[in-house]
């Protein structure tokens, strides 16, 4: 008797994956490795160019396969793989080719991996330069951290991005959210079916060794990647308001930053005399993480989960973050250190946690089990792998049950794939002249 055919899967990324980068690359390594455990035929294609830390796919038996923007030549490929399943990494990259994803294999699953609301960070992003434009004080963004989402959804609403964003989601047959209040802003303020989103937080193995002790850590550590405009504008508040906070209570205090694609401005920030040293990427994030005492995470924006703060979590260690940090990541658990909406009392808590041998061995325990209780690959990898079985069982009823996603892929889609036809002939003119 021949063995079933595997089913086949194609990733659309919007980058090739990094993840020791980023936390959505780490992320789209976990989607893969459900993927893989399950024993799917996985190619994975971008329009992206190759990045310096980039994970070796192939190694893992996953097809590496890049493709063009506005190119028919992906209606080819597309045709010839014939995939049962085409994961979209974010929205973009399912405006970019979702058309033709409809056009050549009209019977495949559509899904997509939002990693987090983009418009929602936007929205939040503008929401903070507002308030640095109106005020000097650097101190307190309190107003800022903990609106109710019909606040949220006020301020997303009128913007093109979150209308893009939204129309992508509901065009797929299914959406991975990786925040639980980003699943209630869609459903109870924007209205989105919630048969359509799936919760697939960042899922993990759990650690099979005992993190470092308290008296073999020393320092304080931020760590994320630059090209991330939140962790840019974390390290900014950190050396302008929080850190000198600390370091009048702890003088000799020492903050090694990392992060990936450094910049010039960054590394001008490096004053070794204040204590404050950009490191630039590092290698190994857990193996830093895990000589640090304190974790720092002092995020004035952003959307989504936090890579930093469950590898702090993995580690054993310790973290002082903001309400927007902590954010979908512990729901009614304990926090693993502190929850602060100024920069006192963010300084206050992290010299706390760093002196203080009780209060930090307690936060360690509480990371450990939010891990348990929250992140574990064994147990969201299968329901994810679950969900879309049975989407691909139940898919005609689905796109039935979905009339506004089928509505907006007659309309989006023709525009877009006009313009993007115009956009190849236009290219070929040029080669050819």
């Amino acid at each position: 008797m021949s063995q079933p055919r595997a089913t086949k899967v194609l990733v659309i990324g919007y980058v090739w994956p990094e993840p020791r980068s980023s936390a959505a690359g780490g992320h789209m390594m976990q989607i893969l490795e459900g993927f893989r455990q399950k024993g799917w035929d996985i190619t994975f294609s971008s329009p992206a160019r190759s990045g310096e830390h980039r994970a070796d796919l192939a190694a893992l038996g996953i097809d590496e396969v890049p493709i063009e923007l506005n190119d028919s030549s992906f209606d080819t490929f597309i045709s010839e793989l014939a995939p049962d399943v085409v994961l979209f990494d974010r929205f973009m990259m399912e405006e970019q080719f979702g058309w033709r994803v409809e056009k050549c294999c009209p019977d495949a699953l559509r899904v997509l991996e939002t990693s987090d609301l983009q418009s929602l960070r936007d929205a939040r992003h503008q929401r903070l330069k507002q308030r640095l434009k109106t005020s000097d004080d650097a101190n307190d963004f309190s107003e800022l951290f903990a609106p109710a989402l019909r606040e949220e959804f006020e301020f997303m609403a009128d913007t093109d991005l979150a209308k893009r964003e939204i129309a992508a989601i509901y065009r797929c047959d299914l959406n991975l959210m990786i925040s639980e209040v980003e699943i209630e802003l869609l459903v109870e303020q924007f209205k989105l079916p919630r048969d359509l989103l799936h919760w697939c937080p960042l899922m993990i193995d759990l650690p099979s060794t005992a993190p470092a002790p308290f008296e073999a850590r020393a320092h304080f550590l931020h760590i994320g990647n630059f090209r991330h405009a939140p962790n840019w504008d974390a390290v900014l508040w950190l050396k302008t308001a929080i850190w000198p906070l600390i370091r009048a209570q702890l003088p000799g205090a020492q903050l090694h930053i990392y992060g990936a694609y450094t910049p010039p401005k960054a590394t001008a920030l490096h004053n070794p005399a204040q204590g404050f040293h950009v490191m630039n990427w590092a290698q190994d994030a857990l193996q830093v993480m895990s000589a640090a005492r304190v974790c720092l995470a002092p995020l004035r924006f952003g959307a989504g989960v936090k890579g930093k703060i469950v590898d702090a979590m993995l580690t054993g260690t310790p973290n002082v973050t903001t309400p927007v940090g902590a954010e979908a990541m512990h729901g009614e658990e304990s926090w693993p250190g502190a929850v602060t909406d100024t920069a006192q009392a963010f300084a206050d808590s992290a010299v706390q946690l760093y002196q203080d041998k009780g209060r930090w061995l307690d936060a360690q325990a509480q990371g450990l089990q939010l891990l348990v209780n929250r992140y574990q690959q064994s147990v969201h990898g299968p329901a994810l792998i679950a969900r879309i079985e049975h989407c691909l069982e139940h898919l005609p009823s689905i796109r039935r049950k979905n009339f506004t996603g089928s509505m907006l892929r007659h309309h989006q889609h023709k525009s877009t794939q006009y313009m993007a036809q115009w956009i190849e002939a236009k290219n070929r003119l040029k080669e050819d002249a």
